[in-house]
């Protein structure tokens, strides 16, 4: 096999193996099974509710596991078309067996991304928050370029986007803002965003054209629908009312119908403007608080199950996960996966699926990678 074959053949046999790492291949055979035998059962849907779950759980592992075959199987026919060129010599059976394993192994990057998305809340909507770090404007103004960077990332992906809440910044940017991503696995897509995101550039807000590093902090969580129960204290709530802001005073309302609650006992706040009704934004910032403490506790059960549980504030601000550097050179660098992209603006303009990818699967591998920042 010649080495432009087994490089295609290796990406696919990595990206195969990712998946049923991720599925826990055997167990999910033998559950597969188990679901089949239960849809079988004609008393299944005496309890509809189940039942909408378990062939939901049927479909997702038949097409996973479909899905493996089915390249593993391509896979094969083409390494074998491969070889008969090379033994008859025949250059355009050759380049037409190439041509199809690496067709095959972009296929096989693309389904393992789906595929690594089997978390709880992965195919559910999100929300995305973004909060300026210390610095002033020029913090700020870093939270409004990440503010339309999620956004077109999102736009990419087919997400509907809407604006909850938006504080703009004293001269530039934005101190926060909250978005809802709603489509097919919004969640799982954006999961990894969480954390700490830091820009090195000449500042524009500097008459004397100085290097400056900001901060910005990404918070995502998803949307729970009404099947997971919350349990939440009215008394452990402190309830603010304000007039919500934006830019340019555009798309939000004038009134003090914006509602900030903080939930005292852990300290999370979640605030919504998106409706001129403050009882409708009252009720929209509750569904994000029940959403907040459910990730709360996913993340607790994963750091847990891991053995390297930290409270949320420490993984938050103290977790940097990716550096931005537009001055003196340009580069985005993952400061977890070592993924790198000599490209700022295009990342900058969405172009985020490598990192996303790279992340999801150091979640299943539990590989931890050493990489230094950069300046």
């Amino acid at each position: 096999m010649r080495a432009e074959g087994q490089a295609h053949i290796d990406r696919i046999d990595a990206a195969l193996a990712l998946v049923r790492q991720s599925l826990d291949w055997e167990r999910a055979l033998r559950r597969l099974d188990e679901l089949d035998a239960r849809v079988q059962d004609p008393t299944l849907w005496d309890d509809p509710k189940q039942a909408q779950a378990i062939t939901q759980e049927q479909k997702r592992l038949e097409s996973a596991i479909g899905t493996v075959r089915e390249i593993e199987s391509e896979k094969n026919d083409a390494t074998e078309f491969v070889e008969l060129g090379e033994a008859e010599g025949d250059e355009a059976t050759i380049a037409e067996g190439l041509a199809a394993l690496a067709k095959l192994a972009d296929r096989a990057d693309r389904d393992k991304v789906q595929a690594l998305l089997s978390g709880e809340a992965d195919g559910n909507d999100t929300y995305l928050e973004i909060h300026a770090g210390a610095g002033g404007t020029e913090s700020q103004d870093w939270a409004e370029m990440l503010l339309r960077m999620y956004a077109r990332w999102a736009e990419r992906r087919g997400l509907k986007v809407e604006t909850v809440e938006y504080q703009a910044g004293e001269q530039a940017g934005i101190k926060s803002a909250t978005l809802l991503l709603k489509g097919e696995n919004a969640y799982g897509y954006a999961k990894t965003e969480s954390g700490v995101h830091r820009l090195v550039r000449i500042s524009p807000y500097d008459s004397s054209a100085r290097r400056h590093t900001s901060f910005s902090s990404v918070w995502v969580y998803p949307v729970i629908d009404d099947d997971i129960e919350i349990e939440i204290n009215e008394s452990d709530l402190k309830i603010d009312t304000y007039r919500a802001s934006g830019a340019g005073g555009q798309h939000v309302n004038t009134t003090d119908s914006a509602v900030r609650i903080t939930h005292q006992p852990t300290g999370i706040v979640v605030a919504s403007q998106n409706d001129r009704s403050q009882h409708k934004n009252r009720a929209t910032a509750m569904n994000m608080l029940k959403a907040r403490l459910f990730e709360r506790e996913m993340a607790e059960r994963e750091a847990a199950a891991s053995g390297e549980y930290q409270e949320k504030s420490e993984i938050g601000w103290g977790h940097q996960i990716r550096s931005y550097v537009l001055q003196p050179y340009q580069m985005v660098k993952d400061l977890r996966t070592g993924v790198t992209s000599s490209s700022p603006d295009a990342v900058l303009d969405g172009a985020l699926d490598e990192f996303i990818a790279a992340s999801l699967a150091q979640r299943v591998t539990g590989e931890k990678v050493e990489v230094e920042d950069v300046e």
